[in-house]
C-alpha cells in the first residue's frame, strides 16, 4: 500500500516548494530558509471546487458598483482609502500585546454587519471580556475558537456572514497538511483556502498575524502577496500611541497612516498627530528642529533632535532612532567635506520625538542642520520648519507634496519654512501667513539658520 503522505521542502521566505533540499533557494535566492515537510495526499473538498463563469468588463464596471464597508473609524477608513471593500482579504500584523485584536474588534463593531470573529488563541468568554471593556456589544457578532479551517468554512456556511476576523493565521490549521499550526506550509495552504473562500461568498476577511524579530509577518511571504492589503500596526512599549500603516493596499494609497492612543477602552484617534508629536517640544535649544514629514497623504510635524559630543572612547559612537543609520552617515559625511564641519572624531546621536520611524529623504535638511546646530552649539530659531532632501554635493533637492508640508506647519504656527529651490515654481501662488525660504545648498540653509 502507498504511503499518503510525501515529503516537500519549501521555502519559508517565498513560499516555493521543491523535489529535494537546497541551501539556498532557488526562487528567491535566501540562504537556509528550506524546510522538509510532509504534506497529506488527502483530497480536500471544504470549497466548492466549481468553476466560475467569465464575467464581461462593463458589468464588472456598470452594474456592479466597488461597495466600500465603513468602519466608522475615521483613521482606519483613511488607511483603507474610504472602507473595507466587500470581498477583500487583509492581513494586519503587529507585534504581541500592541492591539491587533482591540483594532479588529472596534473595526467590527464600528462596521455593524454580520460577522464571525475567530480566534484560536483565547476562548468565547475571554474575547466577550474584552469586548466588554471596549464597550462593543452587537447580537450581529459571532465567536468561535475553532482552529480548524474547514469547520470555520462550515461556520460560514451556516451563519453566513460578511465579515471575518481570523485570530490568528499562526493557529489555524488543516489535517490535509501534515504539519504543526504555524509552519510555512499550513499558513499557505490556510491563507490559500481564506482568499479562495473570500472571492467566491464575496466575504471580507481580517486576518491577524504575529510578527517575528525582525518586524515582517511570520510565515511565508507569499502570504503577503496572495492578499489584497497589508497592515502593520506599529508602536513602542514607552508611549502610548499607535500608528496603523498601510505598505501594501490595491483600492487605496499605500504607505498611509492612521494615529491612535491605546488606552484602557481601546484605540482611542488622534485628530492631529502634529500636535501629539509636538506637545513637549524643546526651544531654544542646540541640536532641535521640526521637519514636516508626509506619512501616505498626511502631512504630520516631527521633532528632531541631535547630539554631537567628542568621542571619549577611541571609534566615535553613531546612534540614530527612527531614520535610516546608512543616511545619517553619508550626511555626516555632507557635512564633512562640504561644510567642513569634521565629524570623524565627535559622538553623533539623533532621534526622531515619540517613536515614529520615516524613510522619507525631505527628512534629510532637517536632520543635518540639527547636527550642525548642536556641533555650533547655536540654536535653530523655534518657528523654523525645514523641507529638503541633500545630496552628496551639497545641493538641496526638491520633495513632493512641499504644499501639503508647508501648509500644515502655518496651521501649527510655524512662521518660516525653508524649502528647496526646486520646489519654487510649484508653490504659485505662495501660501499667505508664512514666510517661504528657497535653497539651492545646505550652505544656503545654514547662512539663515546660523
Amino acid at each position: 500500500m502507498k504511503s499518503a503522505v510525501k515529503t516537500a521542502f519549501l521555502c519559508s521566505e517565498c513560499g516555493g516548494d521543491f523535489p529535494k533540499w537546497h541551501g539556498q533557494c532557488p526562487a528567491c535566492k535566501e540562504w537556509g530558509t528550506v524546510s522538509e515537510f510532509k504534506v497529506s495526499k488527502k483530497t480536500n473538498k471544504t470549497l466548492d471546487s466549481e468553476s466560475r463563469k467569465p464575467i464581461s468588463l462593463n458589468e464588472i464596471l456598470y452594474d456592479r458598483p466597488e461597495i466600500r464597508i465603513p468602519t466608522k473609524i475615521t483613521e482606519v477608513d483613511r488607511v483603507f482609502g474610504g472602507g473595507l471593500l466587500k470581498g477583500s482579504v487583509i492581513l494586519l500584523g503587529g507585534s504581541p500585546g500592541i492591539g491587533k485584536s482591540t483594532l479588529a474588534l472596534q473595526i467590527v463593531s464600528g462596521c455593524d454587519i454580520n460577522s464571525l470573529y475567530i480566534s484560536a488563541e483565547e476562548s468565547e468568554s475571554q474575547v466577550g471580556l474584552r469586548a466588554k471593556r471596549l464597550m462593543v456589544s452587537s447580537d450581529k457578532l459571532q465567536l468561535s475558537a475553532e482552529n480548524q479551517i474547514e469547520r470555520i468554512v462550515d461556520y460560514v456556511s451556516l451563519l453566513k456572514p460578511e465579515m471575518i476576523i481570523i485570530d490568528s493565521i499562526q493557529t489555524m490549521f488543516t489535517p490535509s497538511i501534515d504539519s504543526l499550526p504555524g509552519s510555512p506550509n499550513q499558513i499557505r495552504e490556510c491563507g490559500q483556502q481564506l482568499l479562495q473562500l473570500s472571492k467566491q461568498k464575496e466575504l471580507t476577511i481580517i486576518i491577524i498575524g504575529h510578527v517575528t524579530k525582525d518586524g515582517i509577518i511570520a510565515g511565508p511571504k507569499m502570504l503577503e502577496h496572495m492578499v489584497d492589503t497589508v497592515l502593520y500596526l506599529e508602536g513602542d512599549d514607552r508611549y502610548e500611541h499607535r500608528i496603523l500603516r498601510s505598505v501594501k493596499n490595491r483600492f487605496g494609497a499605500t504607505n498611509e497612516v492612521g494615529i491612535f492612543l491605546m488606552s484602557s477602552k481601546g484605540l482611542q484617534e488622534v485628530k492631529n498627530p502634529s500636535e501629539l508629536f509636538l506637545e513637549e517640544r524643546t526651544k531654544n535649544v542646540a541640536g532641535t528642529a521640526i521637519y514636516a514629514s508626509l506619512e501616505g497623504t498626511r502631512p504630520i510635524l516631527v521633532e528632531v533632535q541631535a547630539l554631537v559630543s567628542p568621542a571619549n572612547f577611541g571609534t566615535p559612537q553613531r546612534n540614530v532612532n527612527g531614520f535610516d543609520f546608512k543616511r545619517l552617515s553619508m550626511l555626516l559625511a555632507v557635512l564633512e567635506k562640504r561644510m567642513k564641519i569634521i565629524m570623524g572624531a565627535k559622538d553623533v546621536f539623533v532621534n526622531l520625538v515619540g517613536g515614529l520611524k520615516i524613510n522619507d529623504p525631505a527628512a534629510d535638511l532637517s536632520i543635518i542642520s540639527t547636527v550642525a546646530s548642536s556641533s555650533r552649539e547655536k540654536p535653530i530659531d523655534p518657528g523654523i520648519v525645514l523641507i529638503g532632501e541633500v545630496g552628496l554635493a551639497g545641493e538641496v533637492r526638491s520633495v513632493s507634496q512641499v504644499e501639503k508640508r508647508i501648509q500644515e506647519a502655518k496651521t501649527l504656527g510655524f512662521t518660516i519654512a525653508i524649502v528647496p529651490k526646486s520646489n519654487e515654481r510649484i508653490l504659485k501662488p505662495r501660501p499667505k501667513g508664512i514666510s517661504i525660504k528657497f535653497v539651492s545648498t545646505v550652505k544656503e540653509t545654514f547662512n539663515i539658520l546660523f
